[in-house]
């Protein structure tokens, strides 16, 4: 039986563990990236591990979450990144200079290659042919480290296109379309794989916006083969030297395989407050517009606002309606200033915006209450875009620019055709906004508001706390951790953060957290989908919460919670989740026995309702060991003891 695309870069990286599903790996890593809203907590964990320089062949530090500057915040984590780049070899992307998705697809993503990064849409590279995955910033540093990475074998699924697509439907329609098919936890434990004749008749940029919104799906991450479209946006990047043609065995073996038929599909949008509520432009109707934001890293490349200037030239956005751009990279903006698509946009009534996040993660540009916000984003959480009572949907460049000029949500099929851009033979690179490493001579640089990562304890040899908190399904880590305007400037500042956790479903849970000084938390289904943020962790590490119980885990999320020393129960019956209310004292006795031992299934003891449930925990060695030593660093902290130790008797012994 042959492979699958994905099986041949891990079995080419392949350091431990049988390639068989759920069971644990540990793969080489050769390229890292972090952006400063996890870069920061990631390079203080970092510089915990008291090594000299990163041990992989490429790793990137950028800047494009928060910069606006408001405060000394911004700024002096900005130069922390920069200096402690400096200091251990990481390239460093300075603001403005585009978001990291982005830019790391036009000037350093490699097909067959590997690559963690301290956000969960990495995966944005497998567009090029790269084994491009999400992770904690905890995973990020230990990679960098030298450190191997650490996964449960993903199942393999296979997405078969057939056709090409119509003038106005877009390759975001079919992201959405397999967000309809599978759901925000279809691709939990598996990586998607695009196949197909369909694939060529898609360029590397749309081919990035499916594998960048398929961080929605819960995938460990998605690619596509590396072919002739790969080459030809290598090569107008003037990059070809870094071009391998790689594919799937024709005889290779998937878990799940589907087919969608590109000459059928529809301009779909995502409605509030879900990636995965999906339904087609004409079903939902003309309702009103009030904000429509073009851009992001899932659609602000180059040929995304190529086409968006081609539909606005010699057009005016309707009266009623705020249009703002941001463009995924200097280089975008740069093509689109010398070609004149700039002024196109311009003086269509469009605001450009700084070539970075901004609206997408709630930076800036906020709609007003209770509007419409048509966004080619990739997430419309709840209250994510910064205004509570705003209805989010998530849609394509092209519904989005015709529904702004008609005020209107409009189906690009009914509107006036434009002309199709090509795609270019050269794009525009310019790096001088990457700062090679040990370029500076300047020592690291820390401002007044970093402060140092909480630690967990050693685990003890029982558990007993009450149920802080109560939630349900899909609970997101904004949720658990909003990551706003406000509250951005402070990601280095977990003492800070914590008085705002859970805030947008529970504004007391903080107060009553800090006064319990430990608890629990109990969630639903997908628990702490979202963003790889391990703030989303952490904070609740600082509040004490030993434990959550859940019906499952997200998986980035859940390697953050063992990574920090929390426990990540799930319950061996969804239906005991209803048994238990916001209050209630549970506890498990012997339960660092219980571990030691690998025992996974737990009896937990309501005290509350005198009654027991049965709880899953199942752990490789290696997440066995953090969560004895109370957290991964501590972990390593306890080894580099050992190991001093060790060799202190071998000094002696030979003496």
């Amino acid at each position: 039986m042959g492979l699958t695309l994905s099986q041949k870069i891990i079995q080419k990286h392949l350091l431990h563990g049988e390639m068989k599903a759920g069971e644990e790996i540990a793969i080489s890593i050769d390229q890292t990236l972090t952006q400063d809203s996890t870069g920061t907590m990631a390079y203080l964990q970092l510089e915990a591990m008291n090594i000299d320089q990163v041990k992989t062949k490429r790793s990137v530090a950028y800047i494009d979450h928060n910069m606006l500057q408001v405060g000394f915040e911004n700024a002096d984590d900005h130069k922390y990144i920069q200096t402690v780049a400096n200091k251990y070899g990481i390239y460093f992307s300075k603001p403005g200079n585009g978001i990291c998705h982005q830019v790391h697809l036009e000037r350093f993503g490699v097909p067959g290659q590997t690559l963690i990064g301290s956000d969960s849409h990495t995966p944005t590279c497998g567009g090029l042919g790269m084994l491009a995955i999400g992770a904690g910033g905890l995973d990020v540093a230990l990679a960098m480290a030298g450190q191997p990475y650490y996964l449960k074998m993903p199942k393999m699924v296979q997405i078969k296109l057939t056709g090409a697509l119509r003038t106005g439907v877009s390759s975001k329609d079919i992201i959405l379309e397999v967000l309809r098919l599978l759901s925000v936890k279809g691709g939990v434990g598996k990586i998607i794989e695009y196949s197909g004749e369909g694939v060529k008749t898609l360029t590397v940029p749309e081919r990035a916006t499916m594998t960048n919104m398929g961080a929605e799906l819960g995938a460990t991450t998605s690619i596509f083969p590396s072919d002739e479209q790969t080459y030809a946006f290598l090569k107008a990047q003037q990059r070809e030297q870094d071009f391998t043609a790689l594919v799937a065995d024709e005889d290779a073996d998937y878990d799940e395989s589907y087919e969608i038929d590109l000459d059928e599909l529809e301009p779909l949008v995502a409605k509030p407050h879900s990636p995965d509520a999906i339904s087609t432009v004409e079903e939902v109707g003309a309702i009103k517009v009030d904000q429509v934001a073009i851009g992001s890293c899932t659609n602000g490349s180059y040929l995304d606002l190529m086409k968006v200037a081609a539909i606005l030239k010699g057009k005016r956005v309707h009266p009623d309606v705020s249009l703002v751009i941001s463009p995924g990279s200097k280089q975008v903006l740069t093509m689109l200033a010398q070609n004149g698509a700039l002024a196109d946009l311009i003086a269509s009534g469009a605001r450009i915006l700084e070539s970075g996040c901004g609206p997408c993660i709630g930076m800036g540009q906020a709609p007003a209450s209770h509007a419409v916000s048509l966004r080619t984003f990739n997430r419309n959480f709840y209250g994510r875009c910064g205004t509570l009572s705003a209805q989010v949907y998530l849609c394509s460049p092209e519904t989005a620019a015709y529904s702004a000029i008609s005020g209107t949500l409009v189906s690009p099929l009914q509107a006036t055709t434009f002309e199709h851009p090509s795609f270019p033979h050269q794009f525009e690179v310019l790096d001088n906004s990457i700062i090679l490493p040990n370029e500076l001579k300047q020592d690291v640089v820390r401002g007044p508001n970093i402060k140092s990562f909480p630690l967990n304890e050693a685990l003890k040899k029982d558990l007993e706390a009450s149920v802080l908190l109560k939630v349900e399904d899909n609970i997101t880590t904004d949720h658990i951790m909003p990551s706003n305007a406000k509250l951005l400037p402070y990601r280095s500042n977990i003492p800070y953060l914590s008085n705002h956790c859970f805030e947008t479903i529970d504004s007391t849970f903080s107060s009553r957290a800090k006064q319990a000084k430990q608890g629990f938390i109990v969630g639903g289904e997908n628990y702490g989908q979202g963003s790889s943020r391990e703030h989303a962790a952490l904070v609740p590490l600082y509040l004490g919460i030993k434990a959550v119980f859940a019906k499952s885990f997200a998986r980035i999320h859940r390697s953050n919670l063992i990574n920090s020393g929390i426990l990540p129960f799930e319950f061996e019956q969804s239906s005991d989740y209803d048994l238990i209310e916001e209050g209630d004292r549970l506890s498990i006795k012997n339960l660092k026995e219980a571990i030691e031992l690998n025992q996974t299934q737990l009896t937990v003891t309501n005290q509350s309702k005198q009654s027991t449930f049965t709880v899953h925990l199942p752990l490789s060695p290696r997440e066995k060991e953090a969560i004895l030593a109370g957290g991964i660093i501590n972990l390593i902290r306890q080894r580099a003891v050992s190991y001093t130790h060790l060799r202190a008797h071998e000094t002696l012994r030979h003496l």
